[in-house]
């Protein structure tokens, strides 16, 4: 199966060459942008936050994982992404073992290849609202032009852009959210993950912002993992599953098919 294709020239081996005692777990169709989670465990502050999760998410598939306060939702896209060490188990992002890559290694898989959106979108106070969604691609070397150009995009795609050139003090909560979706996808990243993205907003503007990145990485085709606690993704996403303290609960197709929210105007 073939490797996620680096951002940069230089080869995917460069990263780390899989053990050739160990193979990557089957995966349906060789996707490149599937995760792959064998039997992980997971401790922090000395608790054990995972226990035996085993999880199949597809290339281009939006999963939720829901569950209480506690129930390890944040630890798990920790692992996926490489911030949080694994104790026991495995975690594969196409054949690369997450779980194996010194920590340099994993500090450039998720710059060429991770969206991350927080509870808190953290925008630089000093810098608008364009300066900040180019930045990633300033810091990976893009030139100025061609980064504020796909900054302008993404906004536009996140109806974002009427205040493209405020600064975050001057923006609602629903806005710096937003933006910060929009500065997530502007490198183009295999996987998005996405803790708890809702959890600063209420009501509408919640629902609204949940819509604009779920419609993004779908017209993107972009393998997403967000958390939440509400019922509100079930509606969004192509699979929910349940955590409760630390072991998947239900792992269950949502019934139904998405269908593409109304709320934001995005181009495939």
């Amino acid at each position: 199966m073939a490797a996620a294709p680096p951002r940069t020239p230089e080869p995917p081996d460069r990263l780390r060459e899989p053990d050739p005692d160990r193979t990557p777990p089957d995966t349906p169709g060789g996707a490149e942008g599937a995760l792959r989670v064998r039997r992980l465990h997971c401790l922090r502050e000395g608790t054990e936050a995972l226990r035996d999760i085993t999880l199949d998410i597809d290339e281009g598939e939006i999963l939720a994982v829901v569950g209480p306060r506690g129930s390890g939702r944040s630890s798990l896209l920790g692992c996926v992404a490489g911030r949080l060490p694994v104790h026991e188990g495995e975690v594969w992002f196409g054949d690369l073992p997450v779980h194996a890559l010194p920590e340099a290694a994993r500090a450039r898989m998720r710059r060429e290849h991770v969206g991350w959106i927080g509870d808190t979108p953290r925008l630089l106070p000093e810098l608008t609202v364009r300066e900040n969604v180019a930045l990633p691609l300033l810091l990976a070397g893009a030139g100025s032009r061609a980064a504020h150009r796909a900054a302008r995009e993404w906004l536009g795609r996140l109806d974002a852009d009427g205040f493209a050139r405020r600064r975050p003090a001057g923006l609602t909560r629903a806005q710096r959210q937003r933006v910060a979706i929009a500065r997530a996808l502007v490198t183009g990243p295999t996987v998005l993950l996405a803790d708890e993205p809702g959890a600063p907003l209420r009501g509408r503007d919640r629902l609204c912002a949940l819509r604009a990145l779920v419609a993004a990485a779908r017209s993107h085709h972009i393998t997403t993992v967000i958390t939440g606690t509400g019922p509100e993704l079930a509606g969004l996403v192509d699979r929910v599953v349940t955590l409760e303290d630390g072991r998947v609960m239900d792992p269950a197709p949502t019934p139904g098919a998405p269908t593409a929210p109304e709320t934001c105007s995005l181009p495939g």
